[in-house]
């Protein structure tokens, strides 16, 4: 990857993997740099990243603490804005939303509004590099979380065909927010949809069988998964239960 370099924040853990990736943006030959997702509040990180300066502009995924965190830190560092979908997640600059054209020093990426495990999540098309920038919504190894309330399994599912059909037009690598680089966007983008696929069929056989209190299901449905994970999973059941049944009233 020519135009895209992975600054690795030392936040590892059960949610985070390895730890958040920031992502360091420049045209081969531009002098300005673009940062995904500065990371959390951490100054040798932030540090770090500014080292690959001059920054032109800061641009935000979703506004979960560990992509955002230091955000206004790395503003007041780089004298860069920060532009995200939620307002109160900018500093100093314009908002951004679906279709937007980021441009600095002749790279280009485009805006793609990808809701789902967040209502203010987006991903981020580098049509140069035929990548997208994916944040939370598809990860490097494993699956990522339905954040419900603010996120909802129908926009999740949307957004991971979306992303779908774009591998299908040429997009082979995805850069996720945690976790390496993916270079079979395809295979990975079924994979997340099959994946959800079985296990909403499987949260609908323990309703099915009268278990419906979401600790419950969790136990049930993820008892192949790390206990350490299931407050985790309990937020993708309840997505899980709010879309049955919103399909069963439907």
């Amino acid at each position: 990857m020519l135009r895209a370099e992975r600054v690795l924040a030392p936040n590892p853990g059960p949610m985070t993997l390895d730890g958040t990736n920031t992502w360091v943006l420049r045209e081969p030959g531009g002098r300005s740099a673009v940062v995904v997702d500065p990371g959390p509040e951490d100054g040798a990180h932030l540090a770090r990243v500014a080292a690959f300066g001059p920054i032109a502009a800061i641009l935000l995924t979703h506004g979960h603490a560990d992509h955002s965190g230091g955000a206004r830190r790395f503003s007041e560092i780089t004298g860069a804005p920060v532009r995200a979908l939620d307002p109160r997640h900018r500093y100093g600059g314009e908002g951004l939303a679906e279709g937007d054209l980021v441009a600095v020093d002749g790279l280009e990426l485009r805006v793609i509004a990808t809701p789902g495990h967040s209502a203010d999540s987006l991903c981020f098309a580098l049509p140069a590099d035929r990548a997208v920038l994916t944040g939370d919504t598809v990860l490097g190894r494993g699956t990522s979380v339905v954040a419900y309330p603010d996120g909802r399994l129908g926009d999740y599912l949307g957004s991971i065909r979306r992303l779908r059909a774009l591998a299908d037009d040429g997009v082979d690598v995805l850069l996720p927010g945690h976790g390496p680089v993916v270079s079979s966007a395809a295979s990975v983008l079924d994979f997340y949809l099959a994946h959800r696929a079985e296990r909403l069929a499987q949260v609908q056989a323990a309703v099915d069988a009268g278990v419906r209190e979401p600790a419950a299901v969790v136990r049930q449905v993820y008892a192949d998964v790390d206990p350490s994970l299931w407050p985790a999973a309990e937020l993708s059941v309840r997505a899980q239960l709010d879309y049955l049944e919103g399909h069963r009233r439907s």
